[in-house]
């Protein structure tokens, strides 16, 4: 049983490697805006065309803007599912599933640190 809690402790620790090179972009539907979401849901990176600069509505911008991180953002999490899923709860979802792994791991290697002894 043991050696089955160090595979999945291994599986898990794969998996946290997978999640956190996950990138997921969007881009408005005009191509001004363009977000990179990483696999926790942080923004790596947003570029902005030059033409964004044209609208003085900075309201506007501020809401394309948010909603293209969204996107990006959404779709990480759909990717990150994925690869998580086997480890997830039966009936697990995207939108609700708590995707950090470390205290999964901790109780793992609580047991096998308890059978070394």
């Amino acid at each position: 049983m043991y050696d089955e809690y160090r595979q999945m402790a291994e599986d898990v620790r794969s998996a946290q490697a997978r999640t956190a090179e996950v990138r997921a972009e969007a881009s408005s539907e005009d191509g001004l805006i363009t977000a990179v979401v990483g696999g926790s849901g942080e923004l790596v990176s947003l570029r902005l065309a030059a033409r964004i600069y044209r609208s003085p509505d900075s309201d506007q911008l501020a809401a394309e803007i948010t909603a293209v991180v969204h996107e990006a953002a959404e779709l990480a999490r759909q990717e990150t599912f994925g690869i998580l899923a086997r480890f997830l709860p039966p009936g697990a979802q995207p939108d609700t599933a708590d995707f950090r792994a470390d205290p999964l791991l901790h109780e793992l290697d609580r047991q096998v640190a308890g059978r070394d002894r």
